[in-house]
């Protein structure tokens, strides 16, 4: 275990093309969950965490993010625009200058999902080991992912380590868009565009790829009937709770 991360990177770039007609004129995580953009609560999150610098990237329809991210006092917000989209890990690499020598969070800037107990950013700060880890990943049971309907990413020995699901096989796990990247993983990437993916699987190789179970809720946000689907979710489990 090493010191809580003190910088992140919230991954904001995409089209959110499953996302139309909302997408049209409005970038994803500007997209609203019961009232606030999903690009704010999850700054807010970082901003519980202890994150001090928070890295977003940009592309489409970025000025309007920029905008909007104007008026908040913290965590500081540096911006890394792509003139061509970089996907996942090209876009993370592109930013490594900004984000430092330390490890860092890395979130997708459409993740949408309640804690646990303990917030899921302090649960994957307490379990991050760099000796042994170069990628921590937050993961959600496949069968409970709410409005997710896919065969899952990953299976996770007792110890934590991840195995990526092999082809025609279910996997117990998705990776929740949540995680602790070390800047060594980058080494020898790829320049350009490409996935995360990449480098997930040069991590499990060598046995450096680890998880965590989140033990929260988990949605999937993608298209404008599972936006409302969630929205519904939410405003029953507030309801149920007393909370408004």
């Amino acid at each position: 275990m090493t010191d809580t991360p003190k910088t992140a990177m919230v991954l904001a770039a995409g089209l959110g093309q499953r996302m139309r007609p909302i997408t049209d004129s409005l970038p994803k995580p500007l997209v609203q969950v019961r009232g606030r953009a999903m690009l704010d609560t999850i700054l807010d999150r970082l901003e519980d965490a202890g994150i001090t610098k928070v890295v977003v990237n940009l592309h489409y329809l970025g000025e309007m993010i920029e905008a909007h991210l104007k008026g908040r006092s913290g965590p500081q917000i540096v911006f890394s625009e792509e003139e061509d989209l970089l996907e996942t890990g090209g876009g993370v690499t592109k930013a490594l200058p900004l984000l430092g020598e330390d490890p860092f969070f890395v979130l997708n800037g459409d993740v949408c999902w309640l804690d646990g107990l303990t917030p899921a950013l302090r649960r994957l700060a307490l379990a991050w080991d760099e000796k042994e880890m170069d990628a921590l990943l937050l993961l959600h049971p496949t069968v409970s992912a709410f409005g997710y309907e896919g065969i899952g990413d990953y299976l996770m020995d007792p110890s934590g380590r991840l195995r990526r699901r092999q082809e025609r096989q279910i996997a117990p796990f998705i990776h929740a868009g949540i995680q602790i990247l070390h800047p060594r993983l980058f080494a020898g990437a790829p320049a350009g565009s490409f996935s995360l993916n990449k480098l997930y699987d040069k991590a499990q190789e060598a046995e450096r790829l680890w998880g965590l179970r989140h033990d929260g809720e988990w949605y999937h946000v993608g298209t404008p009937e599972e936006l409302r689907a969630v929205e519904d979710a939410l405003h029953y489990l507030a309801e149920s709770s007393g909370q408004r």
